[in-house]
């Protein structure tokens, strides 16, 4: 049996468990669902479909990104190797650090699972290292559900609140049909056509600010189940996206899935990408959501990916730091693996040529589905990560 197979037969077994998580749940906490698929063994979290986007309890997600891929040729995860990171520390031990926020140029949204814990936990020893080094750090919202009709108005309540704090919003449309190959996060629109016109709703609630969209993880680089034609299809429809995401918000900044540095090679990532348009409706890539490779290996990885692209100049990337601080664990743990750490704190700074961000994508402390259920806030998993 592969890997791959193997992984994937163990996602299912905890599919039960899962399917009453949600990335963003109205009025509730946010969670996603865990799945492993696997080209290096990449970890794999996502929202769950079924979940409705309201403004609740937002962002996260796994990906689960939470997220690798099938069929494709497995690679070897690299060594990990241990990265020097940014202190996330604030200025005062216990309070968020509302100096770090600004900094970023990012926005935080107000409601998340790891700030309903720390409001309802306030005497917990934990909390103040927790609220310090995660709660107060910006990190994307996710859009998991096709709901067409909705999805503007909670699209455009994030973007104005963004707008009106000064900052920038990281969001994360996940949306497209048979996303996961048939895994565990599997679910998104019924087809292309309803998710084309899904992303007009979304992109209607842009604005006019600035505004970061991380479209669709893994729906580039978990695709090698697909069929040819299924592919040039999704590709099609990605790269449709795209232009109309800059069409409704001319400040956005569109970045392509580029998988992550122990995934595929960079000239087989830059191919698909260039096939779904990254070149010409995108600006740029994004890396190593919801894993853990470190960010000189993304780094490295994404130059690579953007250089065998082939242009035009000006595209970048971007890369999810969110629990990457003590790079990649051994081969084949993926789910929630001890010793892991915070990374770099998410900020639009980062003084490395062609890295536009480092991302918190993935909201550390959300879990994978082994240190508790699959998207859930796990305050001991948290805590292990802001002091790894």
């Amino acid at each position: 049996m592969s890997e791959a197979r193997r992984r994937r037969g163990a996602a299912r077994r905890h599919t039960m468990a899962v399917l009453a998580s949600a990335v963003v749940v109205a009025g509730a906490a946010t969670g996603v669902m865990a799945a492993a698929d696997g080209d290096g063994g990449r970890p794999v979290a996502r929202p769950d479909a079924g979940a409705s986007t309201v403004l609740g309890p937002l962002p996260a997600a796994p990906t689960p990104s939470v997220l690798p891929s099938p069929s494709g040729p497995a690679s070897a995860a690299p060594e990990p190797t241990r990265a020097a990171r940014a202190s996330t520390a604030p200025a005062t031990a216990g309070q968020p650090s509302r100096r770090a926020e600004r900094a970023t140029g990012l926005y935080r949204h107000p409601r998340s699972q790891v700030l309903d814990w720390v409001d309802a936990h306030r005497s917990d020893p934990r909390r103040p290292l927790i609220e310090s080094r995660i709660a107060a750090r910006p990190a994307a919202v996710w859009f998991p559900a096709h709901n067409p009709g909705a999805v503007t108005g909670q699209v455009r309540a994030v973007t104005a609140a963004a707008a009106a704090a000064g900052r920038t919003p990281v969001l994360v449309p996940y949306a497209i049909p048979d996303r996961d190959c048939g895994g565990a996060s599997e679910g998104g629109a019924p087809g292309l056509g309803a998710y084309d016109a899904w992303m007009e709703d979304f992109a209607a609630g842009l604005g006019n600010g600035p505004v970061i969209v991380i479209l669709e993880p893994d729906a580039i680089a978990l695709s090698d189940c697909l069929s040819a034609a299924q592919r040039a299809a999704r590709f099609a429809s990605l790269a449709r996206a795209g232009r109309t995401l800059h069409a409704a918000a001319p400040r956005a900044k569109v970045y392509f899935d580029g998988g992550h540095s122990g995934w595929h090679t960079a000239a087989k990532q830059a191919a698909a990408l260039r096939e779904a348009g990254a070149a010409t409706s995108g600006d740029g890539i994004f890396t190593n959501v919801s894993n853990f490779h470190t960010t000189a290996d993304e780094t490295a990885y994404a130059r690579r990916v953007l250089a065998a692209l082939g242009g035009p100049p000006g595209l970048g990337a971007v890369i999810d730091t969110s629990r990457n601080g003590n790079g990649a664990p051994k081969a084949g743990e993926w789910c929630d693996p001890a010793g892991r750490a915070l990374g770099r704190a998410p900020t639009t700074d980062t003084g490395a040529a062609g890295i536009d961000a480092y991302l918190w994508v993935k909201l550390p402390g959300e879990s994978d589905g082994c240190k508790g259920s699959a998207g859930s806030f796990t305050p001991d998993y948290a805590y292990e990560l802001a002091t790894g």
